[in-house]
């Protein structure tokens, strides 16, 4: 009996390297998930952005936030700013400007376009590479990965303005 157990706890230890080798997938690179997180708040912001009609646009919880559009201008404007910076080639955003749905969500494709090229344009090679950020120089990784914090804290917002509206958001849609 002992010696069955010796054998059997013997055969499960040379066994398990082998069962591992099969079912380990690698991690994607820290460039690669950074890409992935930014994909995934960006899909979430444009959809919110479509879900809200016309008129939700104006809406403010209180008096005091700023309304739905201003959020939308706010991504819109931030994104641009981080992004063309961390191209090395800045821009002057002007989404805040903007009132109406057409107007804001086409200023926030174009910072979303900003932001797919600094996306694109990150490397394992470079993303230790100094950049001009919001508050200094950082490294062009650290700017995009904070884009992304940023992005999902302002999508947060919008995501409860939506629900006040009674509209479900995109992150709480069922998943196909």
């Amino acid at each position: 009996m002992k010696r069955s157990l010796i054998m059997l706890a013997a055969g499960i230890f040379l066994a398990c390297p082998l069962f591992a080798q099969g079912q380990t997938a690698q991690a994607p690179s820290t460039v690669d998930a950074i890409r992935q997180y930014y994909n995934g708040v960006k899909n979430n912001i444009l959809k919110a952005a479509d879900k809200m009609p016309d008129d939700g646009y104006s809406f403010k919880p209180t008096a005091e936030q700023r309304d739905f559009g201003g959020w939308v201008a706010h991504v819109a404007d931030a994104q641009t700013a981080g992004c063309s910076r961390a191209l090395g080639t800045p821009k002057t955003p002007s989404a805040s400007s903007k009132t109406t749905k057409a107007d804001l969500v086409a200023a926030l494709k174009d910072s979303f376009d900003t932001c797919d090229a600094a996306y694109a344009a990150l490397t394992d090679a470079n993303a230790n590479d100094s950049v001009q950020s919001y508050r200094g120089p950082t490294t062009r990784l650290a700017a995009l990965a904070g884009n992304v914090i940023h992005d999902n804290e302002c999508y947060g917002s919008m995501a409860v303005y939506l629900r006040l509206k009674g509209i479900v958001p995109p992150s709480s849609e069922p998943r196909r």
